[in-house]
């Protein structure tokens, strides 16, 4: 018996009983953990093949929707008058022809870009301000196109960027962009109203 007791000393012999049990509980306690963490991962595949689906069946109903919409659209004379303004494309003149309505219902530029919100809502007098009046007013879409217009405007159209380039050495940025959405508003209301071609010159000229 005394090299089973050299053994244990050195820790080459038989483990007592006790260490045993500790050893089994933690591989069955690991062994639990793994099953769990493998159900985890089975659900959460599960899951996100759910959710693909769904995604996919949406993306096909909206490809449907717009297919129709588009068709309807390309017969109206105000969408493709609007595909000539300078940052506007298929969705941004979609979006504005069809929210604006009956564009004769406004009676001048000004109010079509109130209504579009692209105009200062604060109230002055004698150069200073008085009051604010309430930003909320008009149509948040139509807000939302016309700052994108503007941003596509300055980015891909020469005339514009210079002009939004002069406008920012005495004004921020973000006040720059708010007049050229302004300015795409007021030409946006004429062609329109009139079916002509958008020119950039006599707009920022």
């Amino acid at each position: 018996m005394h090299w089973l007791l050299e053994l244990r000393v050195w820790g080459l012999g038989p483990e007592p009983p006790m260490r045993q049990l500790a050893k089994l509980a933690l591989s069955v306690t690991i062994a639990g953990f793994g099953l769990v963490l493998c159900s985890g991962l089975l659900m959460f595949t599960a899951a996100v093949k759910a959710n693909l689906a769904v995604m996919r069946c949406l993306d096909e109903q909206v490809r449907v929707l717009e297919s129709s919409v588009l068709a309807k659209a390309k017969l109206r004379e105000d969408y493709q008058a609007l595909k000539t303004v300078s940052g506007i494309g298929v969705t941004l003149a979609l979006t504005i022809a069809l929210e604006t309505g009956d564009i004769t219902r406004f009676a001048s530029p000004g109010d079509f870009a109130s209504y579009a919100r692209t105009v200062d809502s604060r109230r002055e007098s004698n150069g200073k301000k008085k009051g604010q009046g309430n930003a909320k007013c008009g149509n948040k879409y139509l807000a939302w196109a016309f700052s994108e217009a503007a941003h596509f405007a300055v980015r891909y159209d020469a005339l514009i960027k210079r002009w939004y380039q002069k406008k920012c050495t005495t004004k921020l940025s973000v006040v720059a962009i708010k007049a050229v959405a302004h300015k795409l508003a007021r030409a946006c209301y004429h062609v329109m109203k009139d079916g002509k071609p958008f020119e950039a010159a006599r707009a920022f000229g």
